[in-house]
């Protein structure tokens, strides 16, 4: 049997959002992916929405795929790798977990390690993701990964001492977002607009000024003066937003979100 391009072991929502913008993006076929996951639901949700492979045994994934990605939680990462031990050999396998560093890893498997934190937005080719590499990484093993995550959305580079906090900024970060939408959208009903309409006015209007951002590659603070006038409604709207210290709590998120993963890595020594 010819050999998976793509095994996963684990295809919850990160792992699963990732296997959906590869075949969106057409990076690969159905046919070139297969997984494991324990949950029968999220299983038959993706075998009957994409029609990948699935298999009961990991050992399977770690014989049959040529690269390997662990979708499992932080803490079963490194068990998983034991396990499988010798037939991980000469294969790249790839973590997205937070907090385990890729020298656990290695300690772990003989197995070539690469990190990589991205996000749910990979579903709709808008990840925002970071790899790190590991001792045994190779140039072609580098290649492959960043064309991999460039098609499902942004791919940085980054030191496997920085991956904290890319977790807390990119990882954790559209939930921020999703708050803030949440916040604004709040504001819109408060002044009488539907909840459905303000909603959807939010979130496109966060989406069009992240757009915006990108394409142009203005700083925010270029943007902002863009869009003030003096003594208008933009300037007063920011001089609340400022009184109560909002992007304060927004760094300071980000800055919790490190911490804590930087403890889970404490913990799974």
């Amino acid at each position: 049997m010819k050999p998976y391009a793509f095994g996963f072991i684990g295809a919850g929502k990160l792992a699963g959002s990732v296997i959906r913008g590869l075949l969106l993006k057409r990076f690969c076929e159905p046919s070139a992916i297969v997984a494991s996951e324990p949950n029968t639901e999220t299983r038959t949700q993706l075998e009957n929405e994409l029609g990948i492979s699935f298999t009961t045994a990991n050992s399977e994934i770690a014989e049959k795929a040529e690269i390997v990605f662990l979708g499992v939680k932080p803490q079963m990462v490194l068990p998983v790798l034991r396990e499988l031990g010798g037939a991980l050999a000469n294969k790249l396998v790839i973590s997205f977990a937070a907090g385990i560093r890729v020298a656990q890893m290695e300690a772990a498997t003989p197995a070539r390690i690469m990190r990589v934190l991205t996000n749910t937005p990979s579903a709709i080719g808008r990840a925002a993701s970071a790899v790190a590499g590991g001792s045994r990484a190779t140039n072609q093993d580098w290649e492959k990964i960043r064309a991999m995550f460039s098609a499902i959305g942004l791919a940085v580079q980054v030191d496997d001492n920085q991956m904290d906090a890319v977790t807390a900024l990119a990882g954790s970060g559209p939930a921020f977002v999703y708050a803030m939408i949440e916040a604004l959208a709040h504001g819109g009903e408060k002044m009488g607009l539907s909840q459905q309409s303000a909603l959807r006015l939010a979130a496109q209007t966060a989406l069009g000024a992240s757009d915006l951002m990108i394409t142009s590659e203005k700083s925010p603070a270029d943007l902002i003066k863009m869009v003030v006038t003096p003594g208008g409604t933009t300037a007063a709207g920011l001089r609340v937003m400022e009184e109560r210290a909002v992007a304060d709590a927004l760094a300071a998120a980000v800055e919790a979100a490190t911490k804590r993963s930087q403890e889970m890595a404490k913990e799974n020594l």
